[in-house]
Formats: structure tokens, C-alpha cells, sequence
């Protein structure tokens, strides 16, 4: 099925329309165009997605506009009132969520779990607004002068969400910006925005108010219209590098502030003594986990010395994973989301072959029974493979591993240092000087130590770097608040009646 826009009288106009949340109110767009919702698995529609008209995108910023004058003086208790109520209506409602989410987006019913529960405790991180919004206050910086900061809100908030993670990467954005006291302005993926939906309904049954949290659909004119609008102060992205750099400079050259997370190329580095179990058990799962799209995943082996022998072990563990539709008992590894993705990952394949790799163990013939027209690719491993290999430069996003050989942990690094991606990287191994050596020289954001997904829990931030981000802040933690606040500074004297007047002051000293 294409991911083109449709007419409403197209072949998928009996299927329902997402609506719309603008000042609080469910709408039924006035667009033209539309995109259907299909599951990966079946090529079932489920939906279509209006591409939101002009108007509707700047009533919505209105909306948020007009919210924002009451919204940031709302104490911070009964802001995070409110983040206490949705983490309990998120709670209550995840197993349901999750078989939307895999319904529309492909992922394993336990993936699409572990995607709520990661952006979950994004939101219960938000209630703790009281403590993460506090200022400073110096007293008697001069005699009688004290100086404070305020952390205030910055106005209307806009976040571009991917389709790898509906659920998660939404609760990365909207939660903490509203609770800071800003509002917000959210366009989920076009591709499966049925999850994220759900989560902003509950959001309102939570208790935000009108015009605080609005939704709009849409291609890149809506993007572009989000970067580009005066009334917008910030702008918070997750994708691909491609539409993560347009975002960035569009925004940015409008005068917001902007975060890209966009597109990575994450190694593991196997050393020799190694667990050799659980390092496989790793790889292979956070190879191809989720079909391999997440911007996190491994997919790249660095296997160094005596670690090249483990090859045929990471290949016959890798050839018992299970393929299939997320919605059945026992799988693996799930659809990828589009039919243009699965032509896409065949083509790098079909390119690694040509370019010279050894296929060791080849997912494209994979066969489903029961679901014949899914977008299936099997666990796919590649050896011999080189750094000017198009397998390698390029982000697959599929369950594509590719293995490269070195000798030692000193080519590693440079290996891994000299790829223009930093989103994550791992090192495995039992030796705790070899562990803090690569630490302290890789040059990559997020590192993980025998674990191959380091990302952070939410006190932490987000921290990917080099060619997978752009902008000085990352998503959730303590610099999301840095993010979506500004800082004020107050100076601030005061006399009482007794007080002697010294005269004119014409120098830039307090006395």
C-alpha cells in the first residue's frame, strides 16, 4: 500500500478520519488530502490521516496562543496534579494502547508496551516539575542587593514526532513542555498516529485545559509551517537526518530555539573477553528488535582479535528468531512499517552484495504464514563488510547487522569515532580498565557498558551528539527544562526609611 496522499473519494475513504485537537475541541478536518493508516502486517487500512489545511495549523497556534496567558500562571502543584492523574490514566490504559500501537505501527504487543512504559516514566519524571523549575538566590551580592533567577516558560511549544516510536517520543515532548508552564502544539507521524491519539485523550481526561495541548496532521507543509510561525518559540524533533536538518535550520533561521534528534549508525564493540552468551544474546537483540527501527539500535558489530571467531554463534542465534505479525504469541521480529521501507532495506541488501560483503545470513525471502502481504525482512547479517560500503554509510533501519574485524580496541574507537553519526554506542567486555579506556575516548553521546541501548532513564538526558543531533539540548531531564524555560535574572534592592541617601552612583559597581 503507498504512503501517498489520497482524495477522500480514494479507495480508502470508508475508513475513518483521525481528527484534529484544536482549543480543546475533537475536529474533522478540512482537507483535501489524506494518508492512510496501514497495518504492516496485513496492509489492513485502518485510518486516514487528514494533511491539515493552512488554517487549521494556525488556529491551532492561535489556540495555543491564547492558553498560554493563563496557562503560565497556573501553580506548579496544579500542574503536576495533572501529570500525577495522566500517569495514572496511562497506566490503566497501556495494554490497550499498545495493540493499537501494534496494529498501526507493527512492533511486538511487549515492544509497544515498552514503548508506553519509556515515555510513562518521562511523565511521572514531569511531576517533580516542583523541584526541577526552581531558580537561585544569592543574598547581599552588594550590601543590601540580592540577586535570583526564575525559570519561566517560553511560550508555544511545537513537537514533530517519528512513526519507530508513537508513543514514547510524544511523552518525551508534550508532558514536560506544558508542565513548565508552556503550551503546546504536537504533529504525530502520519504514519501511525492512531497510539499517540489515544495518549492526548487521555491527556484531556487528565485534566489539560483548552487550547494547552493541540494535534495537528500533516506532511512537510505542516512542518514547515510550525517552523516558520511567528507565534512559535521552540521546536523539539525526532526522525531522520535529512528532515531533522531541515527542521533545524528552517526553525532556527525563524528564531526558535530547536532540538533535532535525528539519524544514527550505532556500534558494539566486542572484546575477546567478553560473556560471550549474554554479548550474543545483546547483539542480536538489539540488532533486530523492532525490525531494527530504532534510531538506537545496533547495527553495527565491531568485533575485535579472537571476538571475530563468535561470527557463526551471532549468526546461528540470529537464525532462531522468530518472524511474524507483532500481534502474535512468540515473535521476534515484526514488520517494517511501510511497504517503501521494506523496498528500501532490500535495495541496501541488494547493495551489499554487490558492493562485495559476504551475506551470512540473508532475511529476504522470509515467508509469514498467514500473512502473505506484510512487510517482512528477516534477520540479516553481513560480513567482511568495509567503511565505504553503502550497508555501512547509511542508516538501514531495518534488521540488517553489519560485522567488521579489527585487531584492537584502539582501531575500534577510531573506527567507530570516524563515523559522522552519535547517537550511541556499547562496548563489551570484563575488563574494567578496557571499559573506562573507551569511555574517555569515544566520541559518541551515549555509551553503554555491556548493555547495547544506552539510553538514559529520564533524570538523565537524552544525549546523542555529532551528526545524530543538532541543538545544545536534549529531550527529557534536567535540559528539557533548560529547553523549554528561559531564564530571568532579578537584581534587586530595597530601602526602608532609616536608609541614608548616598548620593548619585555614576560607575557600574553596587556599594
Amino acid at each position: 500500500m503507498s504512503a501517498q496522499p489520497t482524495t477522500a473519494t480514494g479507495a480508502s475513504a470508508a475508513a475513518p478520519t483521525v481528527k484534529l485537537l484544536i482549543n480543546g475541541e475533537w475536529v474533522e478536518s478540512a482537507a483535501t488530502e489524506f494518508r492512510p493508516v496501514v497495518n504492516p502486517a496485513t496492509q489492513e487500512i485502518l485510518a486516514r490521516v487528514p494533511l491539515a489545511t493552512a488554517a487549521e495549523v494556525d488556529a491551532a497556534v492561535g489556540a495555543a496562543q491564547r492558553a498560554f496567558a493563563t496557562w503560565r500562571h497556573t501553580p506548579l502543584g496544579a500542574r503536576l496534579r495533572i501529570m500525577l492523574r495522566y500517569q495514572a490514566l496511562i497506566r490503566e490504559h497501556s495494554k490497550r494502547i499498545a495493540a493499537i500501537l501494534t496494529a498501526e505501527q507493527g512492533k511486538t504487543l511487549a515492544d509497544a508496551e515498552g514503548d508506553i512504559f519509556r515515555g510513562l516514566e518521562v511523565v511521572e519524571h514531569a511531576c517533580s516539575i516542583g523541584t526541577l523549575q526552581q531558580g537561585g538566590f544569592a543574598e547581599n551580592v552588594a550590601a543590601t542587593v540580592d540577586t535570583y533567577t526564575l525559570q519561566q516558560p517560553i511560550g508555544v511549544c511545537a513537537g514533530i514526532t517519528p512513526f519507530n516510536f508513537p508513543a514514547m517520543i510524544p511523552l518525551w515532548m508534550f508532558p514536560m513542555a506544558i508542565v513548565c508552564g508552556n503550551t503546546f502544539v504536537l504533529k504525530p507521524s502520519e504514519q501511525d498516529p492512531l497510539s499517540t491519539m489515544e495518549l492526548v485523550r487521555l491527556a484531556v481526561e487528565a485534566g489539560v485545559p483548552a487550547g494547552v495541548l493541540n494535534v495537528v496532521h500533516g506532511a512537510r507543509e505542516v512542518v514547515d509551517a510550525l517552523c516558520t510561525h511567528p507565534d512559535i518559540k521552540a521546536v523539539s524533533f525526532v526522525g531522520s537526518t535529512a528532515v531533522g536538518t531541515h527542521v533545524y535550520n528552517l526553525a532556527g533561521a525563524h528564531g526558535k530555539r530547536v532540538q533535532s534528534m535525528m539519524g544514527a549508525k550505532n556500534h558494539a564493540v566486542v572484546l575477546p573477553d567478553a560473556h560471550r552468551e549474554h554479548t550474543l544474546n545483546a547483539l542480536v537483540g538489539a540488532a533486530f528488535g523492532a525490525a531494527g527501527q530504532r534510531c538506537m539500535a545496533t547495527s553495527v558489530a565491531v568485533l575485535v582479535g579472537a571476538a571475530r571467531d563468535w561470527l557463526p554463534d551471532l549468526v546461528a542465534k540470529a537464525r532462531t528468531l522468530k518472524v511474524g505479525a507483532g500481534s502474535e504469541p512468540g515473535t521476534d521480529v515484526c514488520p517494517v512499517v511501510s511497504v517503501a521501507a521494506k523496498q528500501r532495506v532490500l535495495g541496501l541488501i541488494d547493495a551489499g552484495v554487490r558492493e562485495g560483503a559476504t551475506l551470512a545470513l540473508d532475511g529476504r525471502e522470509v515467508q509469514v504464514p498467514g500473512y502473505p502481504d506484510g512487510n517482512f525482512v528477516g534477520p540479516t547479517v553481513f560480513a567482511d563488510v568495509t567503511t565505504d560500503m553503502s550497508i555501512y554509510t547509511q542508516e538501514i533501519f531495518g534488521p540488517v547487522l553489519v560485522v567488521i574485524g579489527v585487531d584492537t580496541l584502539d582501531e575500534a574507537i577510531a573506527l567507530v569515532n570516524r563515523n559522522p553519526f552519535g547517537n550511541g554506542t556499547g562496548v563489551f567486555t570484563q575488563s574494567g580498565a578496557a571499559a573506562r579506556k573507551f569511555q574517555s575516548e569515544i566520541d559518541v553521546g551515549q555509551v553503554g557498558i555491556n548493555i547495547p541501548i544506552p539510553v538514559p532513564v529520564p533524570y538523565f538526558s537524552f544525549t546523542g551528539s555529532r551528526g545524530s543531533k543538532l541543538g545544545d539540548l536534549g529531550p527529557y531531564g534536567k535540559q528539557v527544562v533548560q529547553f523549554y524555560t528561559q531564564t530571568k535574572t532579578v537584581t534587586a534592592r530595597w530601602f526602608d526609611d532609616a536608609t541614608v541617601n548616598d548620593g548619585v552612583n555614576t560607575t557600574i559597581s553596587l556599594r
